[in-house]
């Protein structure tokens, strides 16, 4: 009971199938059998969308013959604009669980690479494809998807693709039997603004959906805007597969894309379950998180047909500074105060610090081995204070831009300088237990600097490299909804948790010895003043050491633990958001040299 066995496919097909033994028989866990090929697919049609173009071109440049164009497929002027070459392939295979799994990653990597200037025709395209795997009629096929994640990363990769849809004359509406998309263009002069939608959920009849964005809202926008709805009347069923929820979707799903001054939005939803029986809830999808959440909305009103929610528009962004070491982070005004304050007081730290150093490093750097306490502490200030100024940009980039290279790069670079801040911190507390344990034991300065820079930025380069050389690939670098290390798919964020928190044990330990050290000397001392003077100053030491040693982000293992407590995303924010300015007190105001 509990075994798994693994089957390949047919010939025809690629990939394996995965059964598990559960009550003496074997039953189907997942099918990745598949018979699309869509990496090669989506780049040989697309090479073949840009030759037929390029010949239409010269065609219509009297360059090439008529006869030669013909066959090359030239005239399809949108070939190359929308990516329709590549929809009579994926139309024409079946909506088998291994071609949906390709087709959602196709998704995916359309939305996030290509979605510049999305025109009426990227859209109808992409539409199309992702009609094909919503169809109601292959829903129970998704259960059986090996990525239980699938359907919300479906739903992120809409969201954002459509997300950049471009308006003609204000509106734009495309409609698919199972995926509607509506857009306007809003502004604080309009009367309210509405979207119906009315779509077929089975071949026994339609369900509609209506969303409208209140008078009141709209006089917030400061200037013109737009408005992106999306209706999938299917959804709700595919993202119930891989739920244990006793709860079903008793509607079709509705997303919009709203500025972000607007804060409420108003959502009908037609009941498919009419029963009077039937009770209702409203919820919000959270994407991080992969569930529903029942704080994103509220039932305004209720009847046996339809329901009417108010739900809460938030920004997708993340302010938290526990997101670096949380799978998931709580959405809170407070965590976002607490970080905002926090990396400002710690920049304007660290800057000081480091202009402090500047100033009196020939007064305090005179002997070997306060030349290397001092040369680990401006590298460490200077990895801190880079990467918070990453971390504020990387959360503008995302925001702002929402640039999928960029968000990339700026991933890379955090990634890389919280690590190197770790492995100073690290370098550093092996320094202190050298001049502790090996007082007869001499290093040259030239050793340790190579050393120092081996291990503190050396170790974090490879580390980071390798992450994203592994992960990217397969777009599991990033996380949904933030720039920063994806934890659900790919688990890239263990390559930021396990050597910060290795490193935090090992720093923890250089403490203790530190303590043993300085506390030896009222053993077996019957003095009351020098036991007192003895507590003072082993709690001083351990004051100095933990903001500089990093061990307030061992509380980091209470987020990954229990990701949706408030409780411990507030004190990881308020012990590690303020490290520049604990920093610049102890390390350098609060050094008598």
């Amino acid at each position: 009971n509990g075994a798994i066995c693994i089957q390949p496919c047919s010939p025809s097909f690629h990939g394996e199938t995965s059964f598990v033994c559960a009550d003496r028989k074997w039953q189907m866990l997942s099918d990745a059998c598949a018979s699309l090929d869509v990496q090669s697919l989506f780049q040989v049609r697309m090479l073949l969308c840009t030759l037929a173009c390029a010949c239409d071109f010269l065609q219509r440049q009297a360059l090439l013959p008529y006869t030669f164009t013909k066959h090359f497929g030239a005239g399809n002027h949108s070939c190359q604009a929308d990516f329709s070459c590549i929809i009579p392939d994926i139309l024409s295979s079946p909506a088998i669980p291994g071609n949906i799994a390709d087709i959602v990653e196709l998704l995916k990597k359309i939305s996030l690479l290509l979605s510049e200037n999305v025109t009426r025709g990227k859209m109808q395209s992409y539409s199309r494809i992702a009609n094909h795997i919503l169809n109601s009629s292959i829903i129970s096929n998704w259960a059986f998807v090996k990525d239980r994640n699938a359907g919300s990363i479906l739903l992120d990769s809409v969201n954002l693709f459509a997300g950049k849809l471009l308006l003609r004359n204000g509106s734009e509406s495309i409609q698919e039997p199972f995926i509607a998309t509506k857009g306007y263009s809003i502004h604080r002069n309009t009367s309210g603004k509405s979207f119906d939608f009315s779509m077929e959920f089975n071949s026994t009849g339609n369900i509609s959906g209506h969303v409208v964005i209140p008078e009141q809202e709209l006089l917030r926008l400061p200037r013109a805007s737009k408005a992106i709805s999306v209706a999938f009347p299917t959804l709700g069923a595919i993202l119930e597969t891989n739920r244990p929820d006793p709860a079903v979707v008793n509607g079709m799903v509705l997303s919009v894309s709203l500025p972000e001054e607007l804060q409420n939005v108003l959502l009908t939803f037609e009941k498919l379950n009419k029963l009077e029986q039937v009770g209702a809830q409203c919820v919000g999808w959270h994407s991080a998180e992969r569930r529903w959440d029942p704080r994103a909305c509220q039932v305004r009103a209720h009847n046996a047909s339809a329901v009417v929610c108010v739900c809460a528009h938030r920004r997708r962004t993340y302010g938290a500074f526990s997101i670096l070491m949380a799978p998931a982070v709580p959405r809170s005004s407070l965590l976002d105060y607490i970080t905002r304050v926090g990396l400002g007081l710690s920049i304007l730290s660290l800057v000081l610090c480091l202009v402090v150093e500047a100033v009196v490093w020939q007064h305090v750097t005179k002997t070997e081995i306060t030349y290397m306490r001092h040369f680990c502490l401006v590298n460490i200030a200077a990895s801190l204070l880079v990467a918070d100024v990453l971390f504020i940009l990387a959360a503008i980039v995302h925001n702002a831009a929402l640039n999928y290279q960029l968000c990339v790069a700026a991933t890379f670079f955090l990634h890389f300088f919280y690590l190197a801040l770790f492995f100073w911190m690290f370098t550093l507390g092996l320094l202190i237990l050298y001049g502790l344990l090996l007082i007869f034991f001499k290093i040259t300065r030239s050793v340790f600097l190579a050393a120092a820079f081996s291990i503190g930025y050396g170790c974090p380069l490879v580390i980071s490299v390798l992450t994203v050389a592994i992960t990217e690939p397969k777009n599991g670098y990033l996380r949904s909804g933030a720039c920063w290390l994806n934890w659900y798919e790919t688990k890239a964020l263990l390559a930021f948790v396990v050597p910060a928190l290795s490193i935090i044990v090992m720093n923890l330990i250089v403490v203790v010895v530190v303590v043993v050290k300085t506390g030896r000397s009222s053993l077996g001392d019957g003095c009351k003043s020098q036991d007192l003077s003895s507590m003072i100053r082993v709690s001083k030491n351990v004051a100095l050491l933990t903001p500089l040693l990093g061990l307030t982000w061992g509380f980091g293992l209470a987020t990954i633990i229990d990701s949706r407590s408030l409780a411990f995303h507030v004190v990881f924010a308020l012990l590690n958001a303020f490290q520049g300015f604990f920093i610049l007190l102890f390390g350098t105001l609060l050094d008598r040299k």
